[in-house]
C-alpha cells in the first residue's frame, strides 16, 4: 500500500481507506488508524449510488498500458476527499485532495499490474461529518502500447489571430511537451505568417516529416532526420502549392491536395462558419527530383484528402462533383455548399512505374445523402477510418460529423463505432503504428474548441469509449483556450528545433519542375482546370487546415 499526497494540495495526507466485505446495505466498514497529524478517521462510509462528478470524465475508458498518469478533479461538495486506484493483483495507491494526480511511477507501476484487465477507482467524500463512497469507477487497461509521442498545431480558434499558433510535440507517456516551431518570431508587422499541416511518413518511422509556410516566407518545409530543406510546389500548370500531404509508407514521395479554400460566415448558423474548395486537385511530388506530376484536373470535380493504403499500391481520396450554373463559381458554390457530397474513390499506385491507374468508388456517401472526409487506412489494410457529415469536407466545423469506418473486403459500413462520437464534431484522426489506437479531435466537451481523444480499436474492428488526452491538471483544458488541430501519431520525436527550422524558412524556396501526368492513361489528364480561377483573396491559403 502506498500512501500518496497529492502535489497540487497544500494540506496534510489523510488516512487510506480501505474497504471489507460483509457490511449492511449502504454502509464500508474503513480501518482504523490515524495520519501523521494523528486524526482520526470514522469506520463507516455511507453508498451514494452513483458515480462521483469528476473533471475530466474518462469513467470507463480504455487506457494504454504506457499512457501518462490520469488526472481529475472530484467536484462533489464536502470537507475531505481521498481516492483510491487498485488492481485485481492487490495494488493501490491512495492520493489525498480534491486534486487527484498520481505519482508518475506509482502510476505506472499500476497500470503494469492492471494490463490486460481493469484500473478501479474509489473516491471517498466527507460531507457534514459522514464519509461517503461513490461508485467504484472502472477502466479496462489494453494490452496494446500507444505511440509515444504526438504532434498538433495548437491554435486559437479564431479568424483574425491565426498568426498566433504553434507545431508542438507531446510525449504521451508523460507530460513533456516541447514546441517545435513557434510561429510568432517570424512574424513581423505587415510579414505574418501561418504554419500547417505537419505530417509524418508512417507515423515518423523513417525520421521524415513536413509541414507548410503561408504568406511570408512561403514554401514547404521537408524535414529528413536534422536535413531540412525548403520548396515551392506551385507550377504553371498546377491549381496551387501542396495543400493536404500523404507520404508514400516506404518511398520518398508524397501525394498532395492542391486547394484554393475560402472561408463563408454564416449570420445565423451556430456553425459560424464554412470552409469551402472553390477548386482542388491531385498532384504527386518527389522530393529527390523535386518534380511534381498531376493525377487529377477535372474542371467540375473537387479532390481532396488523399490517403496511402499501407503497401503503397493505392491511394484513397475524397472527390464531389458540381456542375456551376453561371459564371461565377465562387459564388455558386457559396450559395450551393450544402449539395457538395463528397464521396471515397481510390486509385491503384505502380511503385516501379510511378503511375496511378483508373479511380474507382469506394464509398458512395452522396447516396445516403452524405459528405465523406478524411480517409485513413490502418496499418493492416483493413479498414478505412473517415468522418461522415452532411455536406462538406471540412467537417471539424460541422456538428453532423461522425467518425465511420468501412471494412475494406466487405466495404460494409462498421455498425460498432458509437463510442467514438458525440452531438459535436467529431473530425481529424490517425492511426497509431500499431493500429489498435485511434487519435481523433472533437468538440464534445464545449462545442467550440477541439480536444484529443485516443480510442481503443481492437483486431474485430469494434471502438472502446475513448480517452482524453491526459494533462497534468485537471483544468487544462478549460483554462487553454487553444484547440488541437491536425494530430499524428509518432514513434519518436521530431530531430529538428525552432533555430534550425527558422534558418531553412528564412531561406527562398526552391520551384519544383512540372513533369506531366502521373496517370498510366495521360489522355485522362484534363487540362480544363486551367479555367477555374478563383477570387485573389483565395489564393492563400492560411489556417484553415
Amino acid at each position: 500500500m502506498i500512501i500518496k499526497k497529492n502535489k497540487l494540495q497544500e494540506r496534510k495526507a489523510i488516512t487510506p481507506l480501505t474497504r471489507r466485505e460483509g457490511l449492511g446495505v449502504g454502509l464500508v466498514c474503513l480501518l482504523l488508524f490515524f495520519s501523521s497529524c494523528s486524526t482520526s478517521l470514522p469506520n463507516e462510509a455511507e453508498e451514494v449510488g452513483r458515480a462521483a462528478q469528476t473533471m475530466p470524465d474518462n469513467a470507463g475508458a480504455t487506457l494504454p498500458p504506457n499512457i501518462a498518469p490520469l488526472s481529475f478533479e472530484i467536484l462533489e461538495a464536502g470537507d475531505a476527499v481521498v481516492s483510491c486506484l487498485s488492481t485485481k493483483s492487490g495494488e493501490q495507491v491512495f492520493v489525498d485532495g480534491r486534486t487527484s494526480v498520481p505519482d508518475q511511477e506509482d502510476w505506472q507501476r499500476l497500470l503494469t499490474a492492471a494490463m490486460g484487465d481493469t484500473l478501479w477507482t474509489d473516491i471517498y467524500v466527507k460531507q457534514d461529518g459522514q464519509w461517503k463512497h461513490f461508485d467504484r469507477i472502472a477502466n479496462p487497461v489494453a494490452k496494446d502500447r500507444i505511440d509515444p509521442f504526438i504532434t498538433y498545431r495548437l491554435i486559437r480558434p479564431s479568424y483574425v489571430m491565426y498568426e498566433e499558433l504553434a507545431l508542438v510535440e507531446r510525449n504521451t507517456t508523460n507530460f513533456d511537451e516541447r514546441v517545435i516551431y513557434d510561429n510568432m518570431p517570424m512574424s513581423k508587422g505587415d510579414k505574418g505568417q501561418c504554419i500547417n499541416c505537419h505530417v509524418p511518413q508512417q507515423q515518423g518511422q523513417s525520421g521524415r516529416s513536413q509541414f507548410h509556410v503561408r504568406q511570408a516566407f512561403g514554401g514547404t518545409i521537408l524535414i529528413d532526420g536534422n536535413n531540412l530543406s525548403k520548396v515551392n510546389l506551385k507550377t504553371d500548370s498546377t491549381l496551387s502549392a501542396g495543400v493536404y500531404p500523404a507520404w508514400h509508407p516506404t518511398q520518398n514521395l508524397i501525394v498532395y491536395s492542391v486547394n484554393e479554400t475560402g472561408q463563408a460566415f454564416h449570420t445565423l448558423d451556430p456553425q459560424k462558419i464554412e470552409v469551402i474548395d472553390y477548386a482542388s486537385d491531385l498532384i504527386l511530388y518527389d522530393p529527390e527530383k523535386n518534380e511534381v506530376m498531376s493525377i487529377e484536373r477535372t474542371a467540375n470535380d473537387y479532390e481532396s484528402f488523399p490517403t496511402w493504403s499501407p503497401d503503397g499500391r493505392t491511394i484513397y481520396y475524397i472527390s464531389a462533383h458540381h456542375d456551376p450554373v453561371g459564371d461565377n463559381i465562387d459564388a455558386d458554390l457559396e450559395q450551393n455548399y450544402q449539395s457538395l457530397h463528397y464521396n471515397i474513390y481510390a486509385r491503384d499506385f505502380n511503385p516501379e512505374t510511378r503511375k496511378f491507374g483508373e479511380r474507382r468508388l469506394i464509398f458512395d456517401a452522396e447516396s445516403l445523402g452524405k459528405s465523406a472526409s478524411t480517409p485513413r487506412i490502418s496499418p493492416d489494410g483493413r479498414w478505412l477510418l473517415f468522418s461522415l457529415a452532411d455536406y462538406g469536407q471540412f467537417h471539424i466545423w460541422h456538428k453532423s460529423a461522425d467518425l465511420c469506418a468501412i471494412n475494406l473486403e466487405s466495404l460494409e459500413i462498421l455498425e460498432n463505432l458509437e463510442e467514438l462520437n458525440s452531438p459535436e464534431s467529431e473530425s481529424y484522426h490517425s492511426w497509431s503504428s500499431n493500429g489498435r489506437w485511434i487519435l481523433f479531435s472533437s468538440r464534445r466537451m464545449d462545442g467550440n474548441y477541439t480536444r484529443l481523444y485516443m480510442a481503443y480499436f481492437d483486431k474485430d474492428g469494434k471502438a472502446h469509449r475513448p480517452l482524453l488526452l491526459p494533462q497534468r491538471h485537471p483544468r487544462h483544458y478549460t483554462q487553454l483556450f487553444r484547440s488541437f488541430n491536425a494530430a499524428e501519431w509518432m514513434t519518436r520525436p521530431v530531430a529538428s528545433n525552432q533555430k534550425a527550422l527558422e534558418s531553412c524558412i528564412r531561406k527562398d524556396a526552391k520551384p519544383a519542375r512540372y513533369a506531366g501526368s502521373a496517370l498510366l492513361h495521360s489522355e485522362n489528364d484534363s487540362t480544363l482546370q486551367q479555367t477555374r480561377i478563383s477570387k485573389q483573396n483565395y489564393h492563400n491559403i492560411y489556417e484553415n487546415d
